[in-house]
């Protein structure tokens, strides 16, 4: 078995560490997944590491699980980036056809996305995607592949999304102290869209919500392009603060309060139903009523959602997308989640669980597990096409260099 078939993501949350452990077959499209591993993380916050050490042993001890569990090394890995100092931002870039016959070769689709690329950056940010949405040939739109196809004049519009370079930094400080190469630095939610959407959904239109413990991250792609990322600064960990100030407990009490009796249909519960603190934990001894539980629930997740609301209002989409929303993370498996975000959103909504993947571990099955699966299938598209660097737009120094010096050897007499 080649150490190059085999495919690591590793998504490093605020609330756990997760790896998956891929392999593509020759001959079989679907990625094989042979190991999984989870440890709760420490150091990160918001998607932020806020203490180098901490994060190492949470990663470390996650990988070793994995590890374990595979009998494999893990020597390189393709790694999730999230936080709220994610920003995105669209760009244009116009070349001229290199070729005299006016033939477009992969060469100019690389230097238009790269002229895409020279968009003034705010200060202290680096490029992380370059997502290409449509090529335009002379005077021809909305092209998707201009290879092959003829003209004088390229251009290109693009996503481009940018990282704090200081957070990249400290995030890749983190992974190779584990002694892990990074193949690729991803955008968490765009691999978390990569495993749980249909190519069908894709081109209707649709958004995908990752709920993460202290972020949510959406994604909203049309057309098979992405419109619209943004990283909010709320998620499934705040519920459980706002259970913990309401029922005056402690958080491990209301986490548990959330898994085993949360919803957030209120109107479902009668009002005499109680939940016996003292079943959760030894230390507790009140009832509490387990609609107001609820009721929490649903003013924190219908704040949540309306800033989803705000972010769709501001491109034109709200209301306006076909195939739904996709919630996924382990926000998402809050009971009522689904009609909740379908009041709101007056959308179709369901939850997205990882397609196009064949294993034999059950716990796979699991939003949580989304964006390491999303890293695993990155990564297995990007090893069946190398070439396209608009597939998946990376952009590590190290490439952008490479390329640089490709173009000046065309220019090259």
């Amino acid at each position: 078995m080649a150490q190059e078939e085999i495919i690591t993501g590793l998504d490093v949350g605020s609330n756990m560490v997760r790896v998956v452990v891929g392999q593509k077959h020759e001959n079989d499209s679907k990625v094989h997944i042979l190991g999984i591993a989870e440890s709760p993380s420490e150091g990160i916050s918001k998607g932020i590491i806020n203490s180098i050490e901490d994060a190492v042993s949470s990663i470390s001890s996650c990988l070793e699980k994995a590890e374990r569990m595979t009998g494999m090394p893990i020597e390189h890995s393709y790694v999730s980036i999230s936080g709220s100092h994610i920003v995105s931002q669209d760009s244009h870039g116009i070349v001229a056809v290199s070729k005299a016959d006016g033939e477009i070769r992969d060469d100019d689709v690389e230097r238009a996305i790269e002229a895409a690329q020279t968009v003034a950056t705010p200060p202290n940010y680096e490029i992380l995607h370059v997502i290409p949405r449509s090529f335009t040939v002379d005077n021809q739109k909305g092209i998707k592949d201009p290879t092959g196809m003829t003209g004088i004049r390229l251009e290109v519009d693009a996503e481009i999304i940018l990282g704090q370079s200081s957070q990249i930094k400290n995030l890749t400080k983190c992974i190779y102290r584990t002694s892990v190469d990074i193949d690729d630095l991803v955008l968490g939610v765009l691999a978390s869209a990569e495993s749980i959407l249909t190519k069908r959904q894709k081109d209707l239109g649709v958004a995908v919500l990752n709920i993460g413990s202290a972020t949510a991250s959406l994604l909203v792609m049309e057309e098979g392009d992405v419109i619209h990322t943004a990283i909010l600064p709320i998620g499934s960990g705040h519920i459980t603060n706002d259970i913990a100030i309401g029922l005056r407990t402690s958080i491990d009490v209301a986490e548990k309060v959330k898994l085993e009796y949360g919803s957030s249909l209120p109107n479902e519960i009668n009002k005499r139903d109680e939940i016996d603190l003292s079943e959760v934990s030894p230390q507790e001894s009140e009832r509490v009523s387990q609609k107001h539980v609820a009721e929490i629930i649903e003013a924190r997740l219908e704040e949540i959602f309306d800033m989803v609301e705000k972010e769709l209002k501001k491109i034109g989409r709200s209301g306006l997308l076909p195939a739904g929303i996709v919630l996924t993370g382990g926000g998402a498996k809050l009971p009522g989640i689904v009609e909740t975000a379908k009041a709101i959103f007056k959308l179709p909504c369901h939850i997205g669980y990882p397609l196009e993947v064949v294993t034999a571990i059950d716990k796979i099955n699991d939003p949580t597990f989304t964006t390491a699966i999303g890293l695993v299938l990155w990564g297995s598209e990007l090893s069946a096409k190398p070439s396209r660097i608009f597939k998946g737009g990376r952009s590590s120094v190290k490439e952008v260099t490479g390329k640089m010096n490709k173009w000046f050897k065309s220019l090259m007499p």
